[in-house]
């Protein structure tokens, strides 16, 4: 087996964020007193965390973001 690629994990972390949204906008519906779920957003959440987790260690270059922070001269030339 060649494990896991950042390709595939991408593409997996990718599916769950879609799934997400899609619980999100309609996760349960009620018709005729019966509630019906369509997925369990909890296992979904858990699924992100996993797979952004092996996103991040497969990675070579981790994105780095500077929260509240501005360099200066970012903004010359605009």
């Amino acid at each position: 087996m060649v494990g896991i690629t950042l390709a595939v994990a991408d593409a997996r972390l990718t599916e769950y964020l879609t799934a997400e949204r899609r619980v999100l906008d309609n996760q349960a519906y009620e018709i005729e007193g019966r509630k019906l779920t369509r997925a369990d957003l909890q296992q979904i959440r858990e699924g992100i965390v996993f797979w952004q987790g092996q996103v991040d260690r497969l990675d070579p270059k981790p994105v780095k973001r500077a929260i509240g922070r501005v360099r200066r001269g970012s903004y010359r030339n605009r």
